[in-house]
């Protein structure tokens, strides 16, 4: 990593025909919106009632990663985070006492929004996939206006673009977006990097838990560290140094610098550690995160990877669990 700057820094109604064994409802901003926990789990497939839980997941510091209106595994572990930072018995189930608990259920969780200029900025046509083609680019941008929206409101990009089929995704269209409000503004004082459950734990100096994240940590060929180290800088939009020692199914033998971009290998924000080499960081690919591995490091999605950015401090510690 090259750059060390420490900073913090209505559209008509959709429908999306659901399928699947539990496809019960259309989703739409006006069923999701109006949708209410009524007891059990919650649907297989993807619901309004899941959509609207993820949102309120996200605002309240518990992130589900991308939100998509699926439930499983990370819906599930952002329930059992929530559990953890509301002191409630943690099983990762959906329970009226997480829906009671859950704020900001009276605004809307979906909302109209009207594409600015400033959301097409550094669109790009493509991005290379191989990081010497990578190093000859000036900045590694988004390549599509829906990549860029679907990011800003945290959502699939898919699921972006189902619930807005007539949208061209130009400047002045108002779509429906997720509301997945302001980042919670936290204090974090240590977090722990917990490889069994691929969950990032963020705690305040009374160590309660106030931010939970889905991660990819590690993998079998490049493990991530063990023990305690500590935050030494934060970068926005940084560089990134390749080094064919860290990527070893790589054949690229020499070293050099990847442009800062949502798209490039560390995504928009860099947390650097006291170990060398390793850090917190973003990635171009949100939907994989806690599915797949990284080379080492704590991959986030780059809203969280920002809204962790924010929260820690220079010293700030970070345990690594397995």
């Amino acid at each position: 990593m090259t750059s060390r700057i420490f900073g913090f820094l209505a559209a008509g109604v959709a429908l999306v025909s659901l399928t699947g064994p539990a496809a019960t409802a259309e989703l739409s901003m006006q069923s999701v919106n109006e949708a209410s926990y009524s007891g059990g789990a919650l649907p297989e497939g993807q619901s309004p009632i899941t959509t609207r839980i993820q949102i309120l997941l996200d605002r309240n510091g518990s992130s589900p990663g991308v939100i998509d209106g699926y439930s499983g595994g990370n819906v599930r572990d952002a329930l059992t985070g929530f559990e953890e930072m509301s002191g409630f018995t943690v099983d990762g189930k959906m329970d009226e006492e997480i829906w009671n608990a859950l704020e900001s259920k009276d605004r809307p969780a979906m909302m109209d929004y009207t594409i600015q200029a400033s959301d097409l900025e550094r669109l790009k046509e493509s991005n290379p996939e191989d990081y010497k083609e990578m190093a000859e680019e000036e900045w590694l941008g988004f390549t599509s206006a829906s990549e860029a929206l679907a990011e800003k409101f945290h959502m699939d990009e898919d699921f972006l673009k189902a619930v807005n089929p007539d949208r061209r995704f130009q400047e002045g269209d108002t779509i429906v977006v997720a509301d997945p409000g302001a980042n919670k503004g936290a204090s974090v004082a240590r977090i722990v990097a917990d490889k069994g459950r691929s969950r990032i734990l963020a705690y305040d100096d009374q160590d309660r838990i106030v931010l939970s994240y889905p991660t990819t940590i590690g993998s079998d060929d490049t493990p991530s560290p063990s023990g305690t180290v500590e935050v030494n800088a934060v970068a926005i939009e940084p560089t990134y140094t390749f080094d064919p020692k860290n990527i070893p199914e790589s054949d690229i033998e020499e070293t050099f610098a990847i442009p800062a971009g949502p798209n490039g290998p560390v995504g928009l924000v860099w947390i650097d550690l006291s170990k060398p080499t390793y850090g917190l960081h973003g990635t171009p690919y949100p939907a994989e995160i806690g599915k797949t591995a990284s080379h080492g490091c704590v991959r986030l999605t780059n809203w969280d990877a920002l809204e962790l950015a924010e929260a820690v401090e220079q010293g700030t510690t970070v345990e690594f669990k397995d």
